[in-house]
């Protein structure tokens, strides 16, 4: 199995798979691709040929197995999220922070996600100066490439993965003071996007 493959499935398992919570700004989703967000999807005309058809659990249960869905699922996910963190060449490097990255620009977006990575091998780099201080500008270039490179091989991923987790738990904290609707995610993501995501850090 491909990277990708792999470190989506992981992604999926915590995404779920269809909600329409009135509370999230997103609206109605399916495994977290946002209707209020993509709203030309083509996977929304499979989703609502089934919701004519069905409801309750037999509606949950044709969209996990219709094939067609997921590759819709597949390919979305790859184009607005795996490629925009150029994550084939990140996981060259470390699959582990592809997958952490990956995680977090689902959640947050990919450019965030990104800064958050650049921020934090920025940071870890203070004493050192192993390598040039990143431009945060959001985009995995060869800079960005050659920093996470030099800081893995000398350090392994472990301090990396935790800054970028307490970065992305910066974002969470911010998004629910500013809208206490979001309050109640908040033990969610602390436990499924925050302190589960590194308790194996060995590659």
């Amino acid at each position: 199995m491909s990277h990708y493959l792999r470190i989506l499935n992981a992604t999926l398992r915590i995404e779920g798979v269809y909600s329409n919570d009135r509370d999230d700004p997103g609206g109605e989703t399916y495994c977290a691709v946002a209707r209020k967000r993509h709203p030309t999807w083509s996977g929304w005309v499979i989703i609502d040929r089934h919701k004519e058809e069905r409801d309750g659990f037999e509606f949950i249960e044709a969209l996990a197995l219709d094939p067609d869905l997921r590759w819709e699922v597949e390919e979305f996910y790859r184009r607005e999220f795996w490629n925009k963190i150029a994550g084939d060449r990140v996981a060259a490097i470390s699959p582990l922070v592809a997958e952490e990255l990956f995680d977090t620009a689902v959640n947050v977006h990919p450019t965030r996600a990104v800064k958050f990575l650049q921020r934090a091998l920025s940071l870890l780099n203070k004493e050192e100066k192993l390598y040039s201080d990143l431009i945060v500008d959001g985009v995995v270039g060869p800079m960005t490439l050659l920093a996470l490179w030099t800081f893995k091989n000398k350090y392994g991923c472990e301090d990396l993965l935790v800054l970028m987790n307490i970065l992305q738990g910066m974002r969470y904290v911010t998004l629910a003071e500013r809208n206490p609707k979001l309050e109640k995610y908040m033990r969610g993501w602390i436990r499924t996007r925050v302190l589960l995501r590194n308790k194996e850090v060995k590659e």
